[in-house]
């Protein structure tokens, strides 16, 4: 496949969005489209679906679009799911040639009685097996464990699953259809840590194009090769991963400058010379041509300063508190029932994330600390001299009217110039401030809040999502301003690169426990894998341990007996084909009996299979 689109514009509603498009994606591409929030990311995506939103652009070159190939492209948006079915058949639903193979393979198992029933069957088995038919089942199971559902949840009907986890569910839709050209606006979004992580996974190794807009850095770093930047309306390729992007940014800037430099310089060489020759009429000629010279040159532009505009602070006016500014003991967090317990406690000046799946009780341990949900049992102190502010990530606010209103309400000592000061120090200038809180989109709920935030000099700030909705740059400045903070915090993220920037230490839930971690993200994850390496065979019972290894001898064994079926098989079904089988009816028949047979082993080998890897784990 391939889709090349060359000096295109797209206009909304006579508004130029995108000015000079230039794009091109290829058989097994793995592309990011990155910008600020209101770049026209999205409307690219969309444009790349429908191509009509193109018209002419304003570089030199022609307006071309170039397609190749009858592919299909999937994006979350157009995909659909059933109310009426449960999680497992909406998942399957996916595999829809599959389930067809699977069904008429089953109808003529039992009708093997004339040479057309014979090659029906025999190339049926043949297509499922070539598209994976014997693996599809465990990609349904793997996806469904991956994105957070329980066992019990495939049998549940989709219309008694929430919102989010509908989204989930077409997301998990989209990838198991496999597109020839796979569209994600922000996939990460609403994924907690582990299914991003598996999600990377996928992606590395997922064979065909993809195009994803994220403001996940890391995620980006691990699953893309080229990076398509939109600044000023126009589209610049950069080859490699979006660290890699950075670097080739800033060296492309630092070079397109120079040459605008270089040319200024000697534009104003040959001018000197021509204003200083030009009434000599032995020279006259000579300084003429100069002027003719500069006629001749390509004149560069000057290149425009990435958009890099965010918000600013000043953390001057902090009150000092004591060494300690919280403790946490034996706290039991939760509703009805606890959720978890924990001890720590927080010097000041130390930054601490809470990270862990979603749903499992982080928000809460965070409510819990700041005394909007009441302990269970436990005890939470604030040392002395502690001012707290608490960020959530709900993006609620305390009144109903405009940006001004809600800020001058929460800080009434400020007058309406310095309010406005205030404001604008995140980016909300001039008129902007007079802006109804319901026609706000989520960036700027999240800078208000954050402006809220900051502006309330706490030494103690909790942060519950503050990421959310922000982009790259906006992400870059929070941890610019964090690490600049002198006072302490206790943030809940599923951001990793954010966690990595930011946290000293860590609050982890997992299934089994909630632990402290007094290291960063990094050495966490390093410490982690090693752990898992180093794990020493003797720390399981003997029993478990013997097991296990009589388990992986009968892996091995029955990996084997499963190779040597599908090899049996793949022989049998090319015999079908030579003209001395196929026109001997008996023959034909014995063959597709025997591949009839095999299939049946195979089906019950990898029941065992299946079996022996549970054990396993």
């Amino acid at each position: 496949m391939k889709l090349r689109i060359q000096n295109g514009m797209v206009e909304i509603n006579g508004n130029t969005i995108l000015e000079r498009v230039n794009f091109e994606v290829n058989d097994n591409n793995h592309i990011a489209i990155v910008g600020r929030n209101g770049s026209g990311k999205t409307t690219l995506l969309k444009a790349i679906i429908d191509n009509d939103m193109f018209t002419e652009g304003v570089g030199d070159d022609p307006f071309e679009i170039t397609k190749l190939g009858n592919f299909k492209i999937g994006y979350l948006e157009q995909i659909k799911i059933n109310d009426e079915l449960t999680l497992y058949d909406e998942i399957s639903s996916s595999f829809k040639e599959m389930l067809s193979l699977e069904n008429t393979i089953s109808t003529l198992e039992n009708k093997l009685t004339s040479d057309k029933n014979i090659m029906e069957y025999s190339n049926a088995l043949e297509r499922f097996n070539a598209l994976g038919g014997l693996s599809y089942k465990k990609s349904i199971e793997l996806m469904i464990n991956k994105f957070g559902f329980a066992k019990d949840d495939k049998n549940k009907k989709i219309k008694d699953f929430s919102g989010g986890e509908k989204m989930k569910i077409s997301f998990m839709k989209l990838l198991l259809s496999e597109p020839d050209l796979l569209i994600l606006d922000e996939p990460t979004n609403h994924l907690d840590i582990d299914a991003i992580q598996w999600l990377e996974d996928y992606l590395k190794k997922y064979k065909k194009a993809f195009i994803v807009v994220s403001h996940d850095r890391m995620f980006l770093d691990n699953v893309v090769d080229v990076v398509y930047d939109i600044e000023f309306g126009e589209t610049i390729k950069y080859v490699g991963n979006y660290t890699k992007y950075t670097n080739l940014k800033k060296e492309r800037y630092d070079k397109l400058l120079k040459d605008y430099e270089y040319q200024q310089k000697e534009i104003k060489r040959l001018k000197d010379i021509y204003e200083r020759f030009r009434f000599k009429p032995t020279k006259a000629k000579m300084a003429l041509s100069k002027l003719k010279q500069i006629e001749k040159m390509t004149i560069i532009e000057k290149p425009k300063k990435a958009d890099t505009k965010g918000f600013k602070t000043n953390f001057s006016d902090i009150p000092k508190p004591g060494k300690i500014v919280l403790t946490v003991k034996d706290l039991e967090f939760g509703y009805d029932k606890a959720l978890g317990k924990i001890s720590f406690e927080l010097p000041y000046g130390k930054k601490i994330a809470i990270i862990g799946p979603n749903g499992i009780g982080k928000s809460t341990l965070l409510k819990t600390i700041c005394n909007i949900i009441p302990p269970l049992k436990g005890k939470i102190s604030l040392g002395y001299n502690v001012h707290t502010a608490y960020f959530d990530q709900n993006l609620s606010f305390k009144t109903q009217g405009t940006i001004l209103e809600e800020f001058i309400h929460n800080f009434p000592d400020y007058l309406n110039e310095e309010a406005r000061t205030a404001l604008g120090s995140f980016l909300f200038k001039a008129n902007e401030v007079e802006k109804n809180l319901n026609v706000l989109s989520g960036g700027e709920k999240v800078r208000l809040l954050l402006c809220e935030t900051f502006y309330a000099r706490p030494n103690l700030m909790f942060l519950d999502e503050p990421t959310n909705h922000l982009d790259i740059v906006g992400k870059e400045k929070l941890e610019n301003a964090l690490q600049e903070y002198p006072g302490s915090a206790l943030i809940v993220s599923h951001d990793r690169y954010f966690v990595k920037q930011i946290a000293d230490a860590l609050i982890v839930f997992d299934e089994e426990k909630i632990q402290y971690y007094d290291c960063g993200y990094e050495d966490y994850i390093n410490n982690k894998k090693v752990k898992l390496e180093n794990k020493e065979v003797k720390t399981k019972p003997i029993k478990k341990k013997v097991i296990i290894e009589n388990n992986e001898k009968k892996l091995k064994k029955i990996l084997n007996e499963i190779d040597k079926l599908n090899k049996e098989i793949e022989d049998l079904n090319k015999k079908l084909y030579q003209e001395e089988i196929y026109s001997d009816y008996q023959r034909s028949t014995e063959i597709t009996l025997e591949i009839t047979r095999l299939n049946n082993i195979l089906k019950e080998k990898e029941k065992t299979w299946e079996s022996l890897m549970e054990n396993n784990t």
